[in-house]
């Protein structure tokens, strides 16, 4: 898992079972495409759920400049 700063990191996303704010993901994924996975763990209800962010062709470009 490749780690991004701190201050990129999604914070207090809500559980998608509960509503309670989670403050980080659990894992962090780059996957081909410009997407992003997420792996939360709600530990208010226990359930655990993949999010995954699209980025534009743009922002895909410039992760891979700056690799």
């Amino acid at each position: 898992m490749a780690r991004s700063s701190s201050a990129s990191l999604p914070t207090q996303n809500p559980c998608a079972q509960c509503g309670h704010p989670i403050a980080m993901p659990d894992w962090i994924e780059s996957l081909p495409g410009g997407r992003t996975a997420f792996l939360w763990h709600c530990y208010a209800c226990d359930y655990r759920f993949e999010a995954v962010a699209y980025f534009g062709e743009e922002v895909a470009d410039q992760k891979k400049l700056a690799a």
